[in-house]
């Protein structure tokens, strides 16, 4: 279920109480079996795009129970709150979650805010990054993010398509820090060789079911010869090991990957790599096909399933203004809906909203339009 969830979302198809996708205004089918999903709508605009699934998904009856937990990552003040948020994803094995903002432990009593992944905190202050957390705990290994030019929204390169794995659970996300002296941070980057091949095996079994023909290894082997080292050698390992299958295999200096993405991106196809490069790529990526707001992913293991928009920009700027694009948020909730084998319900909603997209005519400003989350929402509903 899940290669069709990740090859067809970027492809045009021919706790307050959550409200429940059940109803039949739509004309929609009741499906019996219902799914239930964790929703962690996060911080900044977190909740209006998630807004925009739940209303869609209501439209069409989409057969989902949300289980929504309203967990902040502005303090750490809610750690009850994502203990029951956890609970619900082991339980449920399937999340869809917005994006959240993090206060570093070092500066939070200087007021100072950092957005996406932070650290573990030294000694007994502030807290660990809940997105980090999640993703060891429940160990969602892979982060898969899609980059692919939408017809009717043309930008700088066109033909653009080409899929981020990324590692998830170690490298300099592992939360190992301390201050050996005042003034002295050492943060330890943990590189193993299993987890280097679970993700090596990862990528080139995506590109196999997802009929694409070349992997890439991205890394800084020539500076960390020993941490990079060991994922560049494990990767070109594995990659033999695929070599009947025709997919061709390469590697670069992350460096020269972030310079031959603005310059030639057509020549990326899937691209695996360790965490922190992924993050990085990832919001280039993102930038190649007209931004954040469109650009879905997940993260997946063996057990669990999450999904999220593929840069994970809290866009705090324009929280609450009602003009943030919910596209991204919507495409990771039809991969969801693909893992969970309601591909029709996916298809349509995606088709949905390529079509607005193409047409041109209803745009948030982040795509040169005027349109609001609500407009552009309502004008997805209008196509269903």
């Amino acid at each position: 279920m899940l290669r069709s969830a990740l090859s067809a979302a970027v492809r045009p198809a021919l706790a307050k109480p959550a409200r429940q996708a059940t109803t039949l205004a739509a004309g929609y089918p009741r499906v019996s079996a219902i799914d239930r999903v964790t929703l962690i709508p996060g911080d900044g605009i977190g909740a209006e795009i998630t807004d925009s699934v739940k209303e869609i998904f209501q439209h069409v009856n989409a057969p989902i129970e949300w289980e929504q937990y309203d967990v902040s990552g502005m303090s750490s003040s809610g750690e009850a709150l994502f203990k029951q948020a956890m609970d619900s994803l082991k339980r449920n094995k399937v999340g869809l979650k917005g994006v959240a903002r993090f206060l570093s432990p070092i500066c939070k009593f200087a007021n100072a805010f950092f957005e996406g992944i932070l650290f573990t905190p030294i000694s007994q202050s502030g807290h660990i990054s809940w997105n980090v957390a999640m993703r060891q705990q429940l160990d969602i290994y892979a982060s898969v993010v899609l980059c692919k030019s939408l017809p009717g929204f043309p930008t700088r390169h066109s033909n653009v398509d080409f899929a981020i794995i990324r590692e998830n659970t170690e490298g300099e996300y592992s939360g190992l820090e301390h201050q050996s002296y005042p003034g002295v941070v050492e943060n330890l980057k943990v590189s193993t060789r299993a987890k280097a091949e679970r993700i090596s095996r990862f990528a080139f079994d995506f590109a196999l079911k997802n009929g694409r023909k070349k992997v890439t290894c991205v890394h800084k082997a020539n500076i960390m010869k020993l941490g990079d080292g060991l994922f560049l050698n494990t990767f070109r390992r594995v990659a033999e090991d695929y070599k009947s299958s025709g997919i061709e295999f390469n590697d670069m200096i992350v460096d020269n990957t972030s310079m031959q993405l603005v310059a030639r991106p057509q020549q990326f196809d899937v691209m695996v790599m360790p965490n922190l490069y992924g993050a990085i790529v990832s919001n280039i990526g993102a930038a190649l096909v007209g931004g954040p707001g469109i650009v879905p992913g997940c993260n997946v293991g063996r057990e669990y399933a999450l999904f999220e928009p593929g840069c994970r920009h809290v866009a705090s700027d324009i929280m609450g203004t009602n003009t943030a694009n919910p596209t991204a948020m919507i495409l990771s909730a039809t991969m969801m809906l693909r893992h969970l084998g309601l591909d029709s319900i996916a298809n349509n909603i995606a088709a949905a909203t390529f079509g607005v997209i193409n047409e041109a005519s209803v745009r948030t400003a982040d795509m040169g339009g005027s349109a609001t989350t609500s407009d552009f929402t309502s004008a997805i509903i209008k196509k269903l």
